[in-house]
């Protein structure tokens, strides 16, 4: 039986955006993205969305009770009642504590959380190979699903572009501080024995019967 609440962890490029989406169609549950929720706080200019747009204009980290507030005002609305995907939250070892406490309060009880395990050579070559149209937003990727025509969509003959950050040097600084950051949220929810790992280095269609497959029998 799936429980309520399901997290997905995964360094950069690991795909659990991709795959949180998947299952959150099957199982017809939003799939609560952190960034997106913070945007839509600022839009809305709510008590809280004032507060993270301030720290966000000064250059300033979102400070954890804001974030968590956020997060908690978005997991009380009725489309959640039958569970949520938690997908870039949490993020430290502090913000799973809360998500632990506020689920409790709200009588979802334990999380599952979803570990897509990815080796760093084929995390570095999903990024650093990633094109996106201009256009219509369609991701490509050079190594693994190259346009037919180079630098051109095949959909609607947009420009290709290649992210300034997505280079080599950038996204090794970014898996170290998953490392350094996220990385002990998988121990913390492995000695809580909620922990599921999944192999992400296979096709993404195969990663989503994976999960699937892992949801069935928790």
């Amino acid at each position: 039986m799936r429980p309520h609440a399901l997290i997905f962890l995964g360094a950069p490029g690991a795909g659990k955006g991709t795959q949180a989406r998947e299952v959150a169609t099957h199982f017809r549950i939003p799939q609560i993205s952190t960034g997106d929720i913070l945007r839509d706080a600022v839009k809305k200019e709510t008590r809280l969305g004032l507060a993270a747009k301030a720290k966000m204009e000064a250059g300033e980290l979102v400070p954890d009770e804001v974030v968590c507030g956020i997060v908690e005002e978005r997991v009380s609305e009725p489309d959640c009642k039958n569970g949520f995907i938690l997908d870039g939250f949490p993020r430290t070892i502090a913000q799973a504590k809360f998500v632990d406490k506020m689920l409790e309060a709200k009588g979802h009880g334990k999380p599952l959380v979803l570990d897509i395990e990815v080796g760093e050579d084929l995390l570095l070559k999903r990024l650093t190979g990633r094109l996106t149209c201009s256009v219509c937003g369609e991701i490509y990727n050079i190594y693994f699903n190259p346009p037919k025509v180079e630098g051109i969509c095949d959909k609607d003959g947009g420009k290709l572009v290649h992210r300034a950050d997505d280079n080599e040097a950038t996204i090794r600084q970014r898996l170290e501080a998953y490392h350094k950051q996220t990385e002990p949220l998988i121990q913390y929810y492995r000695g809580q024995g909620t922990l599921v790992s999944v192999d992400g280095n296979k096709d993404p269609h195969e990663v989503a019967r994976g999960l699937l497959d892992s949801l069935s029998k928790a």
